[in-house]
């Protein structure tokens, strides 16, 4: 289950709203073995999107520098976030999926952060309500959604260095 604060999830649809019909991307980084999001780092879509359709790719100097930062934080990639803005990578009304899955590409990406939640915020349009949903891929590879909780606060189990989030 992915818990994360309202504040940062209303930072995630900000973004994909400013940036529609682009999709917005992002990584939440927190504190190291918490699996808990603490801060939204927004980042540049580098994807020539015109020429390919929507797509995402992070910049890579940008997003060296941010795993430079976490590093430096005692951070790690918690989230990596990107929207779907109804430019279809597949026939909707034949997969049955909800446009707020992931893509092929999107599951190579993936699968090289094993423990990563992928979180996909869908717009159909910028006033429109958004669709979060998180991902993660299990042992053989297979694509599972995973449920999404948004808290207003975290709640913590103890106090110290290293809080964790309560799970139940």
């Amino acid at each position: 289950m992915l818990v994360i604060r309202a504040d940062l999830v209303e930072e995630m649809v900000a973004h994909a709203r400013r940036d529609h019909p682009r999709e917005a991307c992002g990584q939440l980084l927190g504190p190291e073995d918490t699996d808990r999001p603490e801060r939204y780092v927004p980042m540049t879509n580098a994807d020539d999107a015109e020429a390919r359709g929507s797509d995402y790719r992070f910049d890579s100097r940008e997003q060296f520098e941010v795993y430079k930062q976490a590093t430096e934080n005692d951070e790690e990639t918690v989230v990596v976030f990107h929207s779907h803005t109804r430019v279809p990578r597949r026939p909707l009304t034949d997969s049955g999926l909800p446009e707020a899955y992931p893509s092929v590409k999107d599951i190579e990406y993936m699968g090289l952060q094993p423990g990563v939640h992928f979180a996909i915020v869908a717009l159909t349009g910028p006033d429109a309500e958004p669709d979060l949903r998180s991902f993660l891929l299990d042992a053989e590879g297979r694509v599972v959604e995973d449920e999404v909780q948004v808290v207003e606060r975290y709640m913590l189990s103890h106090t110290g260095a290293d809080d964790v989030p309560d799970k139940g």
